[in-house]
């Protein structure tokens, strides 16, 4: 069994790796990997970077919300982890986005981490929604909770937790994320061009249909009402 340096420092490595920090500097300090700075992330929400990343509020808001007319997501909320990881993708290449790889590539290690932490911080309610067509919800609803045994679908919530409220650190909440980008990113890994979940989103997207995906993604934009805080489980 390993000692509890030997793990920390294993663990360190781990994360070392995503940071593009060194390994032997790690085992020096176990505890090398970057603390989040929210303030300095607020900064770099509103402003930028110093490598030229543009301020993020001008796409995801200052808060986080966005706006649901757009193309942009929910960001508020989401675990720091899960941001980080996210942007990091969006930097090497696992994810790619005309608008987000070039504003990853960016930043540094410690801007990533510092506005994750910002964001992941914020509880900004959502907005009101258009209400959907109440049998598309229906249908959503029916995926969610209870997938579909003819295509070997599992319930959404098995891994997005209880009504799509996530399961941080790793899993994203689906509750009240806006209906056209969880339809973006379901045709993303169905059609290949979202690579960072290959063995289960990917797999999962496949199976769906068009209706399946407008039914799911209607779903969960209207778990959350408006006044809500999403990521407060």
């Amino acid at each position: 069994m390993m000692s509890d340096r030997s793990l920390t420092v294993a663990l360190g490595a781990i994360i070392a790796v995503g940071l593009g920090l060194s390994y032997a500097a790690l085992a020096q300090n176990p505890t090398a990997a970057p603390v989040g700075d929210p303030q300095r992330g607020s900064t770099i929400a509103a402003n930028g970077t110093a490598g030229g990343a543009p301020g993020c509020a001008q796409c995801h808001g200052q808060d986080g919300a966005a706006d649901p007319s757009g193309s942009f997501p929910r960001i508020a909320g989401h675990s720091d982890f899960y941001l980080a990881k996210q942007l990091r993708e969006f930097a090497s290449g696992v994810r790619s986005n005309d608008t987000m790889s070039p504003i990853a590539k960016a930043m540094t290690a410690q801007d990533i981490v510092d506005v994750a932490t910002y964001y992941a911080a914020s509880k900004a309610p959502v907005p009101p929604l258009p209400t959907p067509d109440a049998a598309v919800v229906k249908a959503g609803r029916q995926l969610a909770k209870f997938g579909n045994e003819d295509k070997g679908l599992q319930a959404c919530d098995n891994c997005h937790g209880p009504d799509g409220a996530g399961e941080p650190p790793g899993i994203p909440y689906l509750a009240g994320q806006f209906s056209g980008y969880i339809t973006q990113q379901l045709q993303a890994w169905q059609g290949g061009t979202r690579k960072n979940s290959p063995t289960e989103m990917a797999v999962v997207a496949k199976k769906l249909s068009a209706q399946d995906i407008a039914a799911v993604a209607a779903y969960y934009q209207q778990v959350r009402t408006a006044g809500e805080v999403v990521g407060s489980k």
